[in-house]
């Protein structure tokens, strides 16, 4: 199966310039999801880790679904003022603005191995953002799976470049 049939491009969405992936046609159609899910289980083999994290919002649907099927915790990465206990926030820059996320506190422990699931990664900013969460938090980062990799943006690379293991299901250009 060809994931990138279920991908809708929306041109000058958020704003003029960005040509948006849209991944809720993929989530809509039963096969594609189910398909995507097994590549993420498959890949997640090629790493060792104890909890899930996703990052709000449209990475919570893959990871809750990871969570489930390997009994592992679920961590949510958040935007900001969405947690109501103690938290850690790391502000960031996107392509389009500027952002922060957090998690609660005690959501992770020293030791901790987490892998981050996303939709999307694009110039990386969110993901490394949701990695200096894990690492404040004294945890590590066991990797990173995302649907789709905007691979002329940089992201992957970024995260590459600092050792983190990372895949996507799918590749596009960022423009």
């Amino acid at each position: 199966m060809n994931l990138k049939d279920y991908i809708r491009s929306i041109p000058d969405y958020p704003k003029k310039g960005i040509l948006f992936r849209d991944i809720t046609t993929l989530i809509k159609n039963s096969d594609a999801f189910n398909f995507a899910i097994d590549k993420i289980l498959e890949i997640s083999k090629k790493t060792e880790f104890n909890k899930i994290a996703g990052i709000e919002s449209r990475g919570f649907v893959f990871a809750s679904v990871v969570s489930y099927k390997l009994k592992k915790p679920l961590i949510m990465m958040r935007k900001k003022n969405k947690l109501p206990a103690d938290k850690h926030s790391v502000d960031f820059e996107l392509e389009y603005g500027k952002a922060t996320i957090e998690i609660h506190k005690d959501s992770l422990a020293k030791g901790d191995k987490v892998l981050i699931i996303d939709d999307l990664i694009a110039t990386g900013g969110t993901a490394e953002a949701g990695g200096k969460l894990v690492e404040i938090s004294k945890a590590k980062v066991a990797g990173f799976i995302f649907i789709i990799n905007l691979f002329d943006l940089g992201g992957d690379k970024k995260l590459k470049d600092k050792s983190y293991f990372t895949e996507s299901l799918i590749e596009f250009p960022g423009h």
